[in-house]
């Protein structure tokens, strides 16, 4: 079949191709490779390793790039080498579309139109998961993935699961995965994400088969426990490095620094209780005995808190290291409170070192967290009231003056 030399045209000014990752599935394959081939004869179809007549199908298409190994190795794996080949070929963008007949081919100029005018993109086939056919476990599987996908990257994405995609292979070209099965399918869209690829979506059909006849290399367990523990990996690094990177970015990422920093400080739109409570936070964190990830814990639970990022991050600094002996001193005196008989009795002026925290470990530790706790507090509080009382004052000179 030839294709439309219109879509033809399309495909080769972008420098795309349509990969078609299969297995097992040779009851619907051909079908869905002569749909295609109807709009480019560009296809890479990869044999993840099929038992059945695969092979046999595939034998009458004699114009395809082919990628086949014997052993399955999954579905991330497929798409892997299936970008590999693709860039090999020269190609920049690859639209993925799996071979069990779910997809209709006639949804991909969709996705030419939507890069022809939002630019490069990973662009999502977006599926309506409320119809009557999807399976419930495929509705749930893929709110849930959804939600994390937000948690991870901030992006409200309807269809996270979906296997039509539009790739721009050509910026994923030097980034190394991890993942082999289905979960590669997230791991690659949040990390584009990260990457700074933005990430839309199209609506497309589907089409789910009679449970009788339905094929799916899914497994539920093993597969969604897969899937969780990538999501666990994925939202420790974005809440432990990407947000904290993204906000200092935002900072100082132009010339204007300083007052990108003033805003982030003094932002009108923040309340006076929002602003002490970032300032009390700060400095429970800094005091709090977690030495060498204090900041870093505090800029990530600032982020998942919605707090000022930035007064957080400034009142943490509370342990800069003119103020450590005296912060380790207030702890264990604060710790003697809750070890009456058993505390050690310590002097500023005695000097407090490494081996004085290592014997009186527990003194310190319970000091630490009831200070941390008081003077976050206390910072908070007095917070508060100075930005009540420089309201107040700011009111009454305007009163004075006349001016509204």
């Amino acid at each position: 079949m030839l294709p439309n030399p219109s879509y033809q045209q399309h495909f080769e000014r972008l420098r795309m191709c349509v990969i078609i990752p299969t297995y097992n599935n040779a009851a619907t394959l051909a079908g869905v490779i002569r749909d295609v081939a109807g709009y480019t004869h560009a296809i890479i179809v990869v044999n993840d390793g099929s038992t059945d007549h695969t092979e046999d199908v595939l034998s009458a298409f004699t114009s395809l790039e082919m990628v086949r190994y014997t052993r399955n190795a999954g579905k991330g794996i497929a798409l892997r080498r299936g970008f590999k080949k693709a860039l090999e070929k020269g190609y920049e963008y690859a639209i993925t579309i799996d071979s069990d007949g779910q997809h209709f081919a006639k949804d991909i100029p969709l996705f030419i139109e939507k890069l022809d005018k939002d630019g490069p993109a990973l662009i999502m086939g977006a599926r309506n998961m409320n119809q009557e056919s999807v399976p419930g476990k495929s509705s749930f599987g893929n709110k849930f993935s959804n939600f994390w996908f937000k948690v991870e990257t901030g992006i409200d994405c309807p269809d996270t699961q979906t296997g039509f995609r539009l790739y721009p292979i050509g910026q994923l070209r030097n980034m190394r995965f991890f993942t082999r099965k289905y979960e590669f399918e997230i791991e690659v869209l949040v990390r584009a994400a990260w990457k700074g690829i933005p990430v839309t979506s199209v609506p497309i059909s589907v089409y789910y088969a009679p449970p009788e006849t339905r094929v799916s290399h899914f497994r539920p367990f093993k597969d969604f426990s897969r899937i969780s523990v990538l999501n666990t990996v994925l939202v420790l690094i974005a809440f432990l490095y990407i947000k904290p990177r993204n906000f200092f970015r935002s900072i100082f990422s132009n010339r204007n620094w300083r007052r990108n920093l003033k805003e982030q400080l003094f932002s009108a739109d923040a309340s006076d209780r929002l602003k002490a409570t970032s300032v009390g936070f700060g400095v429970f964190m800094g005091i709090v005995p977690i030495w060498g990830f204090q900041l870093l814990v505090a800029i990530a639970l600032a982020i998942f808190f919605r707090l000022n990022k930035a007064l957080v991050i400034i009142a943490a600094n509370i342990s800069i290291p003119p103020m450590i002996p005296l912060i380790i001193y207030l702890s264990f005196k604060a710790g003697a409170f809750w070890m009456p008989g058993s505390a050690a009795d310590l002097s500023f002026s005695k000097g407090i070192d490494l081996e004085t925290i290592r014997i009186n470990l527990t003194q310190y530790i319970w000091g630490s967290i009831t200070l941390a706790v008081v003077a976050g507090l206390g910072f908070g509080f007095i917070t508060y009231g100075l930005l009540k009382l420089g309201r107040r004052r700011k009111k009454i000179t305007i009163n004075e003056t006349g001016v509204l």
